[in-house]
């Protein structure tokens, strides 16, 4: 069963000491299937078609974008923001989520989010994942599948024009083969979680929501049961 974070009855755990449920340990060999099966993907296009990834470290355009995640990779996430981060890198990363929650309620057509109060300039925010911090993700090796099966062979410049409305470039080149590849991992997470008598379809949700929720803020506009 994934009990959220802010849900157990048990004193909250930080820290390098926090156990490793059951939950993240599928996950994680999940996530090691994945890369593994991508890797090979990726040395296979390089060899026979000279296809190279143009994603580099610092190249995060892609960070933009709605990422959408389940309950069993939010649950392997925050475990591992609650056991790697500081007291300080939590609070920073609560204080970009919150900022991410009232850039996303504040967008046309979306009802201001009444729970939240911050006084922030966000005339200056980029809306991007809250876990994204100095060109990286700070969570890189718990980060979904969905984010590491995305890659590109095209100019940075496109993966940059695509949240521009008014943009006239051409959408980037997919590697779609990548996704091809690994299909079959995203389907034995859920798998698992319906395993567990959830529903799957319900476990989604955009990941900074997710996040609030795992990690017990009381910002979140969510709740799972």
């Amino acid at each position: 069963m994934f009990d959220t974070e802010s849900s157990n009855n048990e004193p909250e755990k930080w820290g390098a000491d926090l156990p490793t449920t059951p939950q993240e340990k599928f996950v994680r060999g999940v996530y090691s299937l994945v890369d593994e099966t991508a890797a090979h993907g990726l040395d296979q296009l390089r060899s026979e078609s000279g296809i190279i990834p143009t994603c580099r470290l610092g190249c995060c355009f892609c960070c933009r974008f709605h990422i959408v995640t389940n309950i069993a990779e939010a649950h392997t996430l925050a475990r591992f923001v609650r056991r790697e981060f500081s007291a300080d890198q939590i609070e920073a990363l609560r204080f970009r989520t919150l900022q991410w929650f009232e850039w996303d309620g504040s967008r046309p057509g979306r009802y201001p989010p009444s729970r939240i109060d911050i006084t922030t300039d966000l005339s200056h925010y980029e809306q991007c994942c809250p876990l994204l911090v100095d060109g990286a993700c700070s969570a890189y090796p718990v980060r979904p599948i969905v984010c590491r099966t995305h890659y590109v062979n095209s100019h940075q410049q496109l993966c940059s024009a695509v949240n521009d409305p008014e943009s006239t470039e051409d959408a980037p080149q997919v590697i779609t083969s990548i996704l091809a590849d690994t299909t079959l991992f995203p389907m034995s997470i859920r798998e698992y979680i319906e395993t567990a008598g959830m529903d799957y379809s319900r476990s989604l949700m955009l990941l900074p929501h997710w996040l609030a929720i795992q990690m017990g803020w009381d910002f979140a506009l969510v709740t799972y049961p």
